[in-house]
């Protein structure tokens, strides 16, 4: 076989047995040494599949049909879920689920971090469904009627749903109303293609323990026709709602908000609690989807630091607050450093909130208020991260190693990075202890982590 040739070409048909999982979720095939990545494979099946893409050193394919199926596959409950992009893993049973996850955290310990640390099961959940509390759906046009749903994998066409399965209840009925209304008033949804319309997405927001339900608008223009119609229906057809707001963002853009968000009715927040912590949410705050097993994972973070409340605590990437007042209940001090000036106001108001007065917050680049702090003689004794997908900024580790703090409690919604990241603490003079994955996102390839380190 040339460098050019592959052993199967476009429109294939090859029986194959899935060996693992991608990281995405598919099933991963061998065809004469050559990679399949197959969506719905399961490991330990066998299928006839149609070759769909090839690449230089990989293909992709689609199931025809399975000649040998796992004990794992699972009849997804959601009718859509084949279309819809919001799940990846309702086809495999909630157990092997959790397997799975544990085991795509042990192989990029293993491959980028060249680490050898305990992993332990993944804590999940008891009943994996209707645990989001936010829905944020882009809204659509077909057939001349109003749509609102996720996008099909892969593409920007609107699955239309009448309830997703994973979202709380009290979400679906927001999109059940809107989508009534926007038909009742001829409010046309916006179109990405012409630039034209205005409905782009609806956001509703629910506090599990209060009940409070938002619900947000997002609008091209600031002009919204039928508005006292629109929140009379609202209030009158959305049990528990607390705030209706619109948000407009004029620009060609895939991205949700725009800069000008208007209170339309009600309150400026909602309110939601975390074990014994109170949160307001805000629009464009950002809160955990899935508030209980929030509790779970800021429990074993609180378990990793070990306070006694005589600890100085650094929480970088502290977003509104919320691992910093659960650490503050035990620590003698907190600092929490965010880039978002919106967000360390809302940390500022949860604390105020809460009556915690040991947290300070303040806006700015962790890499460059940090070392700030340790000017000013603010020695850590914990330092807590909890970055974005692409992991800590360089220069953050290598404050945190500078600053050499006893014990590092790593928070990660992306294993890859986390490895990579652990890779320089440890050889900055760190011992990654364990790893301990958390199920924040049941029936989606998403897993968090909590990892503790200590200064050797």
């Amino acid at each position: 076989m040339s460098i050019q040739e592959t052993p199967v070409t476009k429109n294939d048909i090859v029986e194959v047995e899935f060996k693992d999982l991608s990281h995405d979720g598919a099933g991963v095939a061998k065809v004469e040494g050559y990679t399949l990545f197959v969506p719905y494979g399961i490991p330990g099946e066998t299928a006839r599949v149609k070759v769909v893409k090839t690449k230089k050193g990989y293909g992709f394919g689609k199931i025809i049909d399975v000649l040998e199926e796992s004990e794992e596959r699972n009849t997804p409950p959601c009718p859509i879920f084949y279309k819809c992009g919001g799940c990846q893993t309702q086809h495999i049973t909630y157990d092997s689920q959790l397997k799975f996850k544990q085991k795509q955290v042990k192989d990029v310990m293993e491959r980028i971090g060249k680490i050898d640390v305990p992993i332990h099961e993944v804590l999940g959940m008891e009943d994996p469904w209707r645990y989001r509390n936010k829905a944020q759906v882009p809204v659509g046009e077909e057939g001349g009627k109003i749509v609102a749903g996720f996008y099909q994998q892969r593409s920007h066409k609107i699955i239309d749903m009448d309830q997703c399965l994973i979202q709380e209840q009290e979400n679906d009925r927001v999109l059940e109303v809107v989508k009534g209304i926007a038909e009742k008033y001829g409010i046309r949804a916006y179109d990405e293609r012409s630039h034209r319309g205005t409905l782009r997405h609806v956001v509703a927001k629910y506090g599990k323990q209060t009940k409070d339900v938002m619900v947000v608008l997002v609008t091209k223009q600031k002009d919204l026709p039928n508005r006292k119609n629109i929140i009379r229906d609202i209030t009158k057809q959305v049990p528990g709602v607390k705030s209706i707001v619109q948000n407009i963002n004029p620009k060609r853009t895939n991205v949700i908000f725009g800069d000008e968000t208007r209170v339309l009715w009600g309150n400026d927040y909602i309110y939601d609690t975390i074990g014994d912590i109170k949160f307001a949410i805000s629009a464009r705050s950002f809160y955990q989807v899935n508030p209980d097993q929030t509790k779970v994972l800021y429990d074993q973070a609180l378990h990793y630091a070990g306070l006694t409340g005589e600890e100085t605590v650094i929480d970088a990437y502290c977003g509104i607050g919320t691992i910093s007042l659960f650490l503050a209940q035990k620590a003698k001090k907190v600092y929490g450093v965010e880039i978002v000036p919106e967000a360390i106001e809302d940390a500022k108001r949860n604390a105020e909130l809460n009556g915690i007065s040991n947290a300070e917050f303040e806006v700015g680049e962790a890499e460059t208020i940090i070392p700030m702090w340790k000017k000013q003689g603010i020695e850590p004794d914990v330092f807590v991260v909890d970055p974005p997908r692409k992991g800590c900024d360089e220069s953050l580790l290598e404050t945190i190693l500078e600053m050499k703090p006893k014990k590092v409690v790593y928070v990660s919604c992306n294993p890859a990075t986390l490895a990579r990241d652990l890779r320089i603490l440890e050889d900055g003079g760190y011992e990654t202890k364990e790893v301990q994955p958390v199920d924040m996102f049941p029936h989606t390839t998403h897993v968090e982590c909590v990892t503790w380190l200590v200064r050797k």
